[in-house]
């Protein structure tokens, strides 16, 4: 099993039935270096599921007091591949580390 953290679209339950055909559940934690800002999609199924077309994306601050909250959900190596396929261009797939001390994979700015 993956862990991923989620900070935003991906919580949303259509989202979550539309990408990887079921709810997921998921633990509160916290990612340190980070702050978040937005980014405009451009991509048409991504709006539909989500209903919004500013998403929130992570920048990498290196600061330990810019943290964001989120969850982290435990997905299978397949339900993974569908959320790199959910994810628009503007995001990359990176480990990190939560305040929880686990390692996580995230989607933040691929800038």
């Amino acid at each position: 099993m993956n862990a991923l953290f989620s900070y935003g679209t991906l919580q949303q339950s259509q989202v979550q039935l539309d990408t990887f055909g079921r709810l997921l559940e998921g633990q509160k934690d916290t990612l340190i270096g980070y702050k978040l800002d937005e980014v405009k999609i451009t991509d048409e199924a991504v709006i539909k599921s989500s209903g919004k077309e500013y998403h929130p994306i992570l920048i990498k601050s290196d600061l330990e007091e810019d943290t964001v909250d989120g969850t982290v959900f435990l997905i299978t190596d397949a339900e993974l591949q569908q959320a790199d396929e959910y994810e628009v261009d503007d995001y990359q797939r990176t480990e990190a580390k939560l305040v929880s001390g686990k390692t996580c994979w995230i989607y933040a700015s691929a800038k």
